[in-house]
């Protein structure tokens, strides 16, 4: 029966007729949904009847068939109560899924009932607004001015054997590597015990065994059947091993996986990406186990990550295809002046690019020194250009291979699989551009382009910032203290306001991504304005009480008959961080009440300093009553 399920049907593939026919003929496909990405990267979802799609199907394209109210999607300041409608074109130039539902059976066919998922647009007064239109309509503009730089320049360092002149269309190429932790519902593991398994490195890499395997198994199966290729699904570093009940079943499941798959145009890979998150959760909880893509779902163990490599290509009039970022020799360049300057443009850029990348309490959590997480706006290239990087700890890395120039391309480790994948691409490949014109223009060869790559803090470049440096092979949080880091390569963001005030702090950067008028001053203050409310209510509702609990959870162990003076002391220490995170008094007000009146007076600043000072507490705290029980016996 599964294997005459209906999929994917691939863009370009079908003519209208052909289309009708080929539904008609699946009629298990009961339900049409056109799939709009908001601001904050959330997924429409919605059940037309299947008749009314093929009765009102040019309708669907031009946006007639279907509107939202602005209020049910995230496009803050942009659709407003008075001025909500917002129609939802369908996108016929990318690749349509089908999901199904496996837990209600056609009676006719015997088959899952399912549901055509079309990736749409969201226009608002005539302009689309939406996470998937800002992201086609920069790879289009981005596409053009590349084009036009190459007939300039028809020669270009590290592209000896090509003659731009020749370049007939601009190939933009992404793909994400999916994380995630899965256990078995209720069930709770010990943060001690995580921590200890992933430093003794338990997991990584180890064999899957019984729900778990089954899972991973069909999920690569379901994702293959979706057209998008698994090449890989492995145990990642945390978890623990399972414990089997009486039945031989698995409990106490509680470990981390990956899954990834082929690259794709950037457009269909960010499209790919939400179907895989489907389908993981789908085929997980089917086999009774539950799954995050949280950044940071266990605080203190390693948090989610979702490494996206981006890279574009050239299509020659020939029909030949050229990976830009690769140099005419392999062996004696790391990358062709486009490659240099691709990656110097996102580095240099890198601040107005991150509040895209990271916009939420939780993807910070997970950007700590340590656990693999990039903090430092850094790359590493290798030693030379025949030893590849294998650095870990840097925020874009250069991937290549000597004898495949086509796989040359650039990894962005910041990213966690609740980035909207949509606009973090296109702020990466706007600040791209930018440093590939300058390089390009500076007519520099690629030993004088690497030097400035390479240069030391204090060493004036024609692109990049004197006072920063940008490139180290080293292990950034192993050779570097943090005042010397920050120096560097520059004091990363430890909120969600001071991530977005960089878009304000650094204007000149915040132009780069604003190139061809994409990412508009209306998108960027939309975009920032879902993201501060979104910072602001969960800092309010649910991490105040989540730490709430803690500090209530930290109860007196010790008796007067059995307590010695460390006891007293160690309690003495919790109890004072207590009183400071959550008692108010007349004359003082604990730290949770500060944060609460700073938040509702429209004071970020207070509140974001007095976020970090929580935080601090609330570690603190932790730490210290964990001592404390460790010497009751």
């Amino acid at each position: 029966m599964v294997n005459e399920l209906l999929y994917v049907i691939p863009a370009g593939k079908y003519g209208k007729n052909e289309l009708i026919e080929l539904l008609k003929e699946h009629s298990e496909i009961k339900f049409v949904s056109l799939v709009g990405i908001d601001l904050a990267g959330n997924d429409t979802d919605e059940k037309i009847p299947m008749e009314l799609f093929l009765k009102d199907m040019d309708e669907f394209f031009q946006g007639s068939a279907v509107q939202t109210d602005g209020s049910s999607v995230v496009l803050t300041g942009i659709a407003t109560l008075n001025n909500a409608k917002v129609d939802m074109p369908a996108d016929s130039n990318v690749n349509w899924f089908v999901d199904y539902n496996y837990n209600y059976i056609d009676e006719v066919k015997g088959k899952p009932v399912g549901t055509l998922r079309i990736p749409a647009f969201l226009v608002h007064n005539g302009l689309r607004v939406d996470s998937r239109a800002i992201l086609a309509d920069s790879l289009s503009y981005i596409k053009s001015e590349l084009i036009s730089l190459f007939k300039k320049y028809p020669k270009v360092a590290g592209l000896e054997h090509i003659n731009g002149e020749e370049i007939e269309d601009i190939i933009f190429t992404s793909g994400t590597e999916l994380e995630f932790w899965v256990k078995t519902p209720v069930d709770k593991a010990e943060v001690a015990e995580l921590s200890a398994s992933q430093t003794m490195q338990e997991q990584y890499w180890q064999r899957t065994r019984g729900s778990v395997r089954t899972a991973l198994e069909q999920t690569i199966v379901m994702l293959d059947n979706y057209g998008l290729k698994t090449e890989m699904g492995h145990k990642e570093v945390g978890g623990i091993k399972a414990t089997i009940d009486e039945a031989g079943n698995l409990t106490h499941v509680c470990e981390q996986l990956e899954i990834d798959w082929r690259f794709a145009d950037a457009l269909q890979a960010a499209d790919n990406e939400l179907q895989a998150r489907i389908v993981v959760k789908e085929v997980f909880r089917a086999n009774g186990l539950e799954v995050t893509f949280k950044a940071k779902p266990i605080i203190g163990v390693a948090g989610n990550g979702e490494h996206t490599h981006v890279g574009f290509a050239a299509k020659m009039k020939s029909g030949k295809l050229i990976n830009l970022f690769a140099p005419t020799n392999m062996k004696e360049d790391f990358m062709s002046a486009v490659g240099y300057g691709s990656l110097m443009g996102l580095l240099k850029n890198y601040e107005a690019i991150n509040p895209f990348i990271t916009a939420t309490n939780d993807a910070l959590n997970r950007l700590k020194p340590g656990f693999e997480a990039p903090v430092c706006i850094v790359t590493s290239l290798g030693h030379t250009p025949e030893i590849p990087s294998r650095n870990r700890t840097i925020l874009a890395g250069l991937v290549r291979d000597v004898n495949n120039p086509l796989a040359t391309r650039f990894e962005v480790r910041a990213a966690n699989p609740y980035t909207n994948t949509y606009v973090a691409l296109s702020a990466i490949y706007l600040s791209m551009l930018d440093g590939v014109k300058a390089v390009v223009a500076s007519g520099k060869n690629t030993k004088e382009i690497l030097a400035e790559l390479s240069k030391e803090a204090g060493t004036p470049g024609f692109y990049l910032e004197t006072d920063r440096a940008y490139r180290s092979e080293h292990d950034v949080f192993e050779d570097y203290e943090e005042d010397e880091r920050n120096r560097l390569f520059g004091k990363p963001p430890a909120t969600v306001w001071e991530n977005m005030e960089n878009l304000k702090k650094f204007p000149a950067k915040t132009e780069v991504i604003k190139a061809g008028n994409i990412l508009r001053q209306e998108i960027l203050d939309a975009f920032v304005a879902g993201a501060l409310i979104r910072w602001s209510t969960e800092l309010l509702k649910r991490i105040i009480p989540e730490n709430l609990a803690i500090v209530k959870a930290a109860k007196p162990l010790h008796d007067a008959d059995s307590a010695v003076d460390y006891d007293l002391y160690l309690w003495d220490k919790v109890n004072s961080l207590r009183l400071e995170l959550a008692k108010d008094t007349v004359a003082q007000k604990s730290i949770f009440t500060r944060v609460n009146d700073a938040v509702a007076a429209g004071d970020y600043d207070t509140a974001s300093a007095l976020q970090i000072e929580m935080y601090g507490k609330v570690e603190e705290l932790k730490i210290a009553y964990a001592k404390y029980k460790r010497n009751i016996i």
